[in-house]
């Protein structure tokens, strides 16, 4: 036995009495598991945590955040879906043309086609049956860096058709379509056609119908037989069907032409009103309703691509709305005869885009401001 142990200290492994045994101590294994608590605490649970509750606020956060995007999504598709439908045409003339000039401007044509029309629509809208085509409206539209300017050239003005000869400017349609009308505009008055956009009978129903109907507002009480128009004196909601008469009458009028192109831009700037209010877009019945009734309305020069169409709309809705200049062609005389001064001046401040000084050259009627 070593001499550092002590028999008595040690006396018990030696079979002396149990009672001097030393206090015992715990073996490792007789200590409890490191992970579990305290005693009398709770325990962990066993296997994965279960996952925490989502709140209120972020589920509607993810279900709005959906929505969003389905939201998105169906702006952009119907556009791209309304693009495949639009019809093409070639318009542009071949032969010599006015060279490049600042901003743009396009070449808005209401037709008086009758394509698309069945028998019983032609009797509903009093359009006749005539085969031919021409030119109800013609509306020159031009953006740059000044003032929208729109402006109207009436139907009956007698100018020089390309091979016809001196007659009313909507037989060049009649003649040689897009690209005689355009040729004999740009000839006739030095400005360069840059995009072309047409709509018919149809399609004018088509796009009024979409946004709910328009207003106008006659001065009078309004009756034509020629165009079905059968309207009291006011302002009112007028559905496809009366505006088309409405932006057709001319009988009832002592100057007939010259007012109805101004009952023309009515209409026109009171689709462009209820086309950019914002009901159109958050309403999605109303927004695919505008988008097909103008893709199955429009027909457009194959130049134009949808960028430049978008452009187009806004232009057209500047020009009609506070800041924006809406005019007749400067005339002489009731006769619809192109004053010889006054319109080679406003044709020179479109050519150079200059719309901000055009002044009093603007009139509704086309005639000098007294």
């Amino acid at each position: 036995m070593p001499e550092q142990w002590s028999e008595g200290e040690y006396g018990w492994l030696y079979g002396e009495d149990p009672a001097k045994k030393p206090p015992e101590t715990k073996s490792g294994s007789d200590l409890p598991p490191p992970n579990l608590p305290p005693p009398g605490g709770a325990r962990p649970p066993s296997g994965p945590r279960p996952p925490k509750p989502v709140s209120n606020a972020r589920k509607w956060r993810r279900i709005v955040g959906v929505l969003a995007l389905v939201w998105i999504v169906f702006l952009v598709a119907v556009p791209v879906w309304a693009w495949g439908k639009i019809a093409k045409v070639d318009a542009e003339p071949g032969g010599t043309r006015p060279g490049d000039q600042p901003g743009t401007t396009y070449l808005l044509v209401g037709s008086d086609s009758r394509r698309g029309l069945t028998a019983e629509q032609r009797k509903e809208l009093t359009t006749g049956n005539a085969s031919g085509a021409r030119t109800d409206t013609i509306l020159l539209l031009h953006t740059g860096s000044g003032p929208k300017l729109l402006m109207s050239i009436p139907r009956d003005s007698l100018v020089a058709i390309p091979g016809y000869g001196r007659t009313k400017i909507n037989a060049a349609y009649a003649y040689g379509g897009p690209k005689l009308l355009v040729k004999t505009i740009e000839n006739n008055t030095g400005i360069k056609i840059d995009d072309y956009v047409e709509i018919g009978f149809g399609g004018l129903v088509n796009v009024v119908d979409s946004v709910g109907g328009v207003t106008i507002c006659p001065k009078s009480d309004l009756k034509d037989k020629d165009s079905g128009l059968d309207v009291k004196k006011g302002c009112q909601n007028a559905d496809g069907k009366t505006a088309l008469a409405y932006s057709r009458a001319r009988h009832v009028y002592a100057t007939q032409d010259i007012q109805r192109v101004q009952s023309q831009r009515e209409v026109l700037g009171s689709i462009a009103a209820k086309v950019k209010s914002p009901w159109t877009v958050l309403n999605p019945f109303r927004y695919e309703s505008v988008a097909s009734g103008a893709a199955n309305s429009l027909q457009i020069g194959d130049n134009v691509g949808p960028f430049a169409l978008i452009k187009f709309a806004l232009a057209l809705s500047s020009a009609m709305g506070g800041s924006g200049l809406n005019c007749t062609v400067p005339l002489r005389d009731f006769a619809v005869t192109w004053d010889p001064v006054r319109a080679p001046k406003m044709f020179g401040y479109i050519k150079d885009d200059r719309t901000a000084d055009i002044g009093s050259l603007c009139t509704k009627d086309g005639l000098p401001k007294t």
